[in-house]
């Protein structure tokens, strides 16, 4: 049996997931009280009820009424399960919030920046602990699809590992979930080109100008050498999702030119699962 917790910020796309993994064939439970969880995940755990995929909702909602994390743990401390954990930042989970009118959980009374402050430092041992980590603040409904799919769809994962290729641009922030960051902003900018400006990385000619030189090419040869001797080793040590981040000035171009290569890189050796995601090429 799978068995996935699914926590996070609140306002993070939690509930979302749920009904992503349900459409994927999980039985699906959202917001059992702490004192619930234990005797669901051994109802779920009997051979006899013949559940082969489960996924489980766990936020501070639990925490609020009086329980921790650590007794959360402790909880589930007999059963095999992973942990996947939507996060996104502050500024964008206001934004719901004002978006949706909703209250914010651990607000009461006070402002949705209090209650986020309060609710991210309750999941940061959840945070620690997960295995999986998706950060919603720039990505689609269908992007976070893609990696929900890539990561829990049965065969989709081999090798212990899944990765996450992402291009960003620097000005809006390093992504809070990348693991390894590449900064590519020693490349040919097409942004002071004229007739490229207004153009991406996904485009053939920006491609051409970002390669002229060869450093790019060069640049990919040492990058892919150097991820084949980490990738193995990251799975050594237990970790199952790796987020390879991919930065230039705007995420636009540049970073969007080689993570495009690097995800064809994979997809072609066929040896990691691997979803791509750009997640400034709209700005």
């Amino acid at each position: 049996m799978r068995f996935v917790i699914v926590t996070g910020m609140s306002g993070s796309g939690k509930t979302a997931a749920l009904k992503m993994l349900e459409d994927d064939g999980y039985f699906c439970v959202d917001n059992l009280p702490l004192e619930l969880i234990g005797k669901f995940a051994e109802l779920a755990g009997n051979p006899a009820q013949e559940y082969s995929k489960v996924a489980l909702g766990f936020d501070s909602r639990s925490l609020f009424r009086g329980h921790s994390v650590e007794e959360f743990f402790q909880t589930m401390k007999p059963y095999t399960y992973e942990i996947l954990y939507l996060d996104c930042s502050d500024q964008e989970l206001v934004r719901r919030y004002k978006a949706t009118r909703r209250i914010h959980p651990l607000a009461g009374n006070d402002r949705i920046e209090t209650g986020i402050r309060k609710e991210r430092k309750l999941l940061e041992p959840l945070r620690m602990r997960a295995d999986y980590i998706i950060d919603t603040s720039e990505i689609l409904t269908r992007q976070l699809q893609q990696e929900i799919g890539h990561i829990f769809l049965e065969g989709t994962v081999g090798n212990g590992i899944f990765l996450s290729i992402l291009s960003f641009g620097y000005k809006y922030g390093i992504p809070s979930d990348a693991d390894l960051v590449f900064d590519v902003r020693f490349l040919p900018n097409p942004f002071y080109v004229e007739e490229l400006k207004h153009k991406t990385g996904n485009d053939a000619d920006v491609q051409s100008y970002v390669c002229q030189t060869g450093e790019a090419d060069e640049f990919m040869r040492k990058l892919t050498d150097l991820l084949e001797y980490l990738i193995p080793r990251y799975a050594l040590e237990g970790k199952k999702q790796l987020t390879i981040a991919v930065g230039c000035t705007g995420g636009k171009h540049r970073s969007v030119t080689l993570a495009n290569k690097l995800n064809e890189y994979f997809e072609k050796s066929g040896e990691y699962p691997v979803v791509l995601l750009h997640r400034d090429i709209s700005r």
